[in-house]
């Protein structure tokens, strides 16, 4: 793994620099934990199907009950692509950017966001990425919201809000750090 401009480091900087390969394993455990939530959604995909194809989700439910079971089961297979979403940025991009390059800029399935990841715009999509899940839990809970006690509500809408404004501070600091991007969009 010596190429020539890591050989010209000493000792304790070739250590330092190569010590960004101990994320690896986390990265590898990140796509464990991505099949996990593909046997999930197939799980709850399964179940859905089973449900309304073979009339179990009807026994004893009234069809507006029955309708809203099968929007929240929806809404918790959006949910866990949109999870499995996040772990892909934060596996490719984060391996891109903090590990070594993945060299894919001729290879036709490159994400488009890949080629200009960085730090800023990593943490910035994720916060986006995590509002929309936000959102997803948000709407199930208006979705059940006479079952719910007020104050579970209200703290949700609370937690979304703060996702929503750190996003939006993370994205201000973005354009405050990078006064040359603000010239190049006029």
């Amino acid at each position: 793994m010596t190429t020539p401009s890591t050989s010209r480091l000493g000792p304790l900087p070739y250590l330092i620099f190569s010590s960004r390969w101990l994320q690896l394993p986390l990265y590898l455990g990140l796509i464990v934990a991505q099949a996990i939530y593909v046997v999930q959604f197939l799980r709850e995909l399964w179940h859905l199907v089973d449900a309304t194809l073979f009339g179990h989700l009807g026994d004893g439910v009234n069809a507006d009950s029955a309708e809203t079971t099968i929007m929240l089961t929806v809404l918790g297979l959006i949910d866990v692509v949109m999870i499995s979403n996040l772990l892909v940025m934060v596996i490719v991009g984060g391996y891109e950017t903090f590990v070594s390059r993945l060299k894919l800029e001729d290879h036709p399935d490159q994400p488009e966001w890949l080629s200009h990841v960085n730090a800023t715009v990593l943490k910035v999509k994720l916060a986006m990425a995590i509002i929309g899940i936000s959102s997803i839990h948000l709407l199930a809970t208006f979705i059940k919201a006479d079952t719910l006690n007020p104050q579970t509500i209200m703290w949700q809408v609370l937690l979304h809000l703060a996702f929503v404004v750190s996003a939006l501070a993370l994205a201000f600091i973005d354009r405050v750090m990078q006064p040359n991007a603000k010239l190049a969009h006029h």
